[in-house]
């Protein structure tokens, strides 16, 4: 066993004198290639002093002296690689150097002091190096879970090396301090360790520039370095236990040793390296002892309050706000996926998405769809894999100030998305933030839902209303066909009574002024049954124009088609009348209207624009598209347009509609072309 240590020990030695010659061969003048020059000598110094200790004979205090300055400059290298440190001058500046020292210096003192001058208090020196090399681990921990990913890919070998011989010694000094002694099969073990993890701190000496990255300190390092010190402090429990067992009389035994000391080491090492649990004990630790980021009970009352003194007949506004208010955020939007497949904009908040900046949704779709996922743009751009299996350019999103995307759920499908731009000052989102997000999301999903439902609810009995209003009007024709019906059958008994003939003018005039009323609240309100079928749309326009031009102002028309097309004519001619009808009475009689239609990519386009008196965009928003809500009065029933927009959309197309007060409007439709 001697042996085979001794070698061990002499091939670490080799290898740091090698690495030694290679550093001086690169000159390196920094501070950190100062520091891992000296770092490397004292390993050498101390795998050389430990290689000829049992032949010479010389205390093995030398070689234990050596290795407490070594930890103290590895510790100092990590620190100088967290803070970007580059001078003496700040290194002795630096407040994490200065408390490192002092911490240092003084345990150094008094544990050496101790060992020296105190007859069998060795076992100090044993707490010492327990101590030391904690402290070295929690460093290595805090240095690699905080940096940039990129830079992770530079210092992972460092950080292996070092972490290796951190914890075998971390394991060799706890086991020495539960029982007193060093156990020398460890010890023997350590060249070897050390003469492995040289090529991998070469490694990182290469890949590394400066020695100095760019660390982010956040949460989880405390988490993370509480861990670390938790399994710490449960060694050194054990060995407060060993001690007690020892100065009392009797003996831990082997067995028990042993597993204690495996114990610890598997803790440690589940900590190190399985992500996952780390993960879990991480979010485990900050939902049960810490103070959570958000007071749930707070921020659902705050929405609950929103949403209380939110508008009804907005409530589109009302969840976009509440979901941007929840992270203190003034850029969102609302997007609703529509049952033709395509995303609308139904409102926005300080944004500026056009239809087209809508198309990547439909992967996202699909993703949310299978996972549920809130999705972090930010996060997918910077973290390879964060969002595996979604296809998405983080490049476009960024370009249209979209950094978040917060599906909404209803009946387990995707109902839309809410769009979020975020401050620059803020981080990507943890699991506090998408908690939160999540619950708030499933709350204005309802929210959305309810009012949907309340909102077809009131169609529904608009539309019933409707009907019974038919019936009544029904009603009125039976009469006056009846009392037709009466002066023709009594026609050739009297018609030469000049009474009855001036009962007939009158029972004609009267059953007219009903009739003009009957069909003044009927006209263009009627969908009439009919088929698709091949259709001249250009035949259509022109006698539908020819029809509106009885009244002024006159229509003129602009029309670029020549094939024919498969569709529902009686109804399109229907939708073309009452929309011509509208932009005619919106217009003044020395005004003007157009209707422009063309084929292209086979899609009909028909424009129909007028230089009228405008509209207003909250009445395009809130009052033009809905159903028996009319500026005329009882002439009208309000039903036109929202008739229009179901046939349009109904057939897949589009109807999108810009206009400006006292400027005029400009309805937009297109209808893709089908064979049959």
């Amino acid at each position: 066993m001697e042996v085979i240590g001794t070698s061990g020990y002499f091939l670490a030695a080799c290898a740091y004198a090698v690495f030694i010659l290679l550093l001086l061969a690169a000159r390196n003048k920094t501070l950190a290639g100062a520091l891992v020059l000296l770092a490397s000598l004292l390993v050498f110094s101390s795998s050389l002093s430990a290689a000829l200790q049992p032949k010479q004979g010389f205390s093995l205090l030398i070689v234990m002296a050596i290795e407490t300055f070594k930890l103290a400059v590895w510790s100092l290298l990590i620190i100088c690689t967290q803070a970007n440190i580059t001078s003496l001058k700040a290194l002795i500046s630096h407040p994490k150097v200065k408390q490192y020292l002092q911490v240092w210096s003084g345990l150094s003192v008094l544990c050496w002091g101790a060992a020296l001058f105190m007859p069998e208090s060795v076992k100090f020196l044993f707490s010492l190096f327990l101590l030391l090399n904690l402290w070295l681990l929690v460093l290595l921990e805090q240095l690699y879970r905080n940096a940039d990913v990129k830079v992770k890919w530079a210092i992972w070998s460092l950080v292996i090396a070092l972490g290796m011989a951190t914890v075998f010694d971390f394991v060799l000094f706890a086991q020495a301090a539960m029982v007193n002694q060093l156990d020398f099969s460890y010890w023997y073990a350590r060249g070897f360790i050390a003469a492995i993890g040289m090529p991998l701190i070469l490694v990182s000496t290469r890949r590394i520039k400066d020695w100095s990255v760019d660390v982010f300190v956040s949460r989880e390092m405390v988490f993370y370095s509480s861990m670390l010190l938790i399994s710490g402090l449960y060694l050194l429990l054990l060995a407060i236990a060993g001690y007690v067992i020892n100065y009392f009389g009797g003996a831990w035994g082997n067995i028990i040793s042993v597993a204690f000391i495996i114990l610890g080491g598997s803790v440690l090492a589940a900590l190190l390296i399985t992500e996952r649990l780390r993960r879990e004990v991480k979010v485990f630790i900050t939902k049960h002892f810490f103070a959570n980021k958000y007071d749930y009970r707070v921020e659902w009352f705050k929405s609950i309050e929103q949403l209380e003194i939110g508008k009804n007949d907005n409530y589109y506004h009302t969840a976009t706000h509440i979901i941007c208010s929840s992270l203190n955020i003034v850029k969102g939007a609302l997007i609703k996926k529509m049952p033709s497949g395509q995303y609308q904009s139904i409102y926005q908040e300080n944004l500026n998405l056009a239809q087209s900046d809508l198309k990547f949704l439909g992967s996202v779709d699909e993703f949310c769809q299978q996972h549920g996922w809130i999705i972090d743009i930010r996060e997918l751009a910077q973290v390879e894999d964060s969002y595996p299996g979604l296809s998405l350019d983080a490049s476009v999103c960024g370009q249209n100030n979209i950094d978040i995307i917060i599906p909404i759920f209803m009946n387990k499908t995707v109902y839309g998305f809410f769009l979020l731009a975020m401050p620059a000052e803020q981080g990507l989102l943890n699991w506090e933030d998408r908690d939160l997000l999540f619950s708030i999301s499933k709350q204005l999903s309802n929210y959305l839902s309810l009012n949907e439902a309340n909102e077809s609810l009131a169609e529904s009995k608009q539309f019933d209303a409707f009907n019974r209003m038919s019936a009544f009007l029904v009603h009125d024709l039976k009469n006056i066909q009846a009392q037709l019906s009466l002066i023709s059958s009594n026609a050739k008994r009297h018609r030469d009574n000049p009474d009855f003939v001036d009962d007939v003018f009158e029972t004609i005039e009267a059953a007219t002024g009903r009739l003009d009323k009957v069909l003044t609240q009927l006209r263009n309100k009627q969908m009439a049954e009919s088929s698709k079928k091949s259709t001249d749309v250009k035949a259509l326009i022109m006698g539908i124009v020819q029809q509106r031009n009885i009244q002024m102002p006159q229509v003129s028309a602009q029309l670029s088609l020549e094939s024919l097309i498969f569709i529902d004519e009686e109804t399109l001619s229907s939708v073309l009348n009452h929309l011509l009808q509208n932009a005619q009475e919106a217009t003044n009689d020395n005004g003007w209207v157009k209707i422009i239609a063309e084929m292209r990519d086979h899609k009909l386009h028909i424009s129909i624009v007028d230089n009228g008196c405008g509209m207003s965009a909250d009445f395009i928003a809130n009052r033009l598209f809905k159903p028996f809500d009319t500026t005329k009065g009882n002439a009208g029933m309000g039903i036109g347009v929202y008739e229009a927009k179901q046939f349009i959309e109904g057939i897949e197309g589009t109807m999108q509609v810009t206009s400006s007060e006292n400027e005029g409007s400009h309805f937009k439709i297109v209808i893709p072309c089908k064979d049959n």
